[in-house]
């Protein structure tokens, strides 16, 4: 009889995890993903990256199962490529939330992601791109940012920190929204109650999967709710010191391959 494998999910986040800089996965990581695959493990994808700017990536790595897409809103189905599920924020509340967080911290500069498999990122005067590669449509006003179904904002400040200005939202816009910091620059509003757990345990509940059957990897404080859902949580050695701090083990770098690292320990060759 086969021995069943250390875990049976696999859920890695794209940037500064599986992704080295440049937008790359090495020959290396891809070896490793493989490996745990043919022992019997499934990979998913978690990224808070929405489907159409992810789905490149998926093509790049020939990545044909489930991914969890914007934060926890989207399951897409890569081979199939079509989406799964998809829930979308409510505009008035976001605009609402956006108005707290201003009353408290000053003007903020938004984007948002419109919601399904093509939505555009449209991103309000005053925005600057913390992710250059990303595609965009400059628009001329707020109000612009609502002509279509979104599911989230991201939202910058001329001189508070990631972590001041996802503090500070937290704070005024509690009940509202979740708040989460997903990478440099990029501190973002979704739908109260979603995030890369919720839509990880739906991923993982579609293929017959539980948490007590999950390792994942990721580097930001949007991973920290996957990290508490499931069995063992990598944080990459560039990880931010808030994932780092629930970590059951902290990996070398994603330009050093930290996820193939330990998946290599994990699922030895036979």
């Amino acid at each position: 009889m086969a021995t069943p494998p250390a875990y049976s999910l696999v859920a890695t986040d794209l940037d500064g995890t599986l992704l080295r800089h440049g937008d790359t996965v090495s020959v290396r990581s891809r070896a490793a993903l493989a490996r745990a695959t043919a022992a019997g493990a499934q990979h998913i994808v978690v990224t808070g990256r929405p489907v159409p700017q992810a789905r490149h990536l998926l093509l790049e790595l020939d990545y044909r199962g489930l991914a969890v897409c914007g934060q926890g809103a989207q399951v897409y189905d890569a081979g199939a490529n079509e989406m799964v599920s998809s829930l979308t924020m409510d505009r008035e509340i976001a605009d609402v939330a956006l108005g707290k967080i201003e009353a408290e911290v000053g003007e903020v500069f938004a984007a948002v992601n419109q919601d399904g498999i093509d939505g555009l990122m449209l991103i309000e005067p005053g925005y600057e791109m913390p992710h250059p590669t990303l595609p965009a449509v400059r628009v001329g006003s707020r109000e612009a940012l609502w002509s279509e179904p979104i599911n989230k904002v991201l939202m910058r400040h001329a001189s508070l920190t990631d972590d001041e200005l996802a503090a500070a939202a937290r704070g005024a816009a509690d009940g509202l929204v979740t708040v989460t910091m997903a990478g440099p620059g990029t501190v973002e509003l979704q739908p109260l109650g979603i995030s890369k757990a919720s839509g990880l345990a739906l991923a993982a509940e579609s293929l017959g999967l539980t948490a007590a059957e999950t390792i994942t990897f990721g580097d930001m404080p949007n991973d920290v709710p996957m990290f508490r859902w499931a069995a063992y949580g990598v944080a990459m050695a560039n990880a931010h010191h808030e994932l780092k701090a629930i970590a059951d083990e902290i990996t070398t770098s994603n330009d050093e391959d930290g996820v193939a690292a330990v998946l290599e320990r994990l699922f030895p060759e036979a």
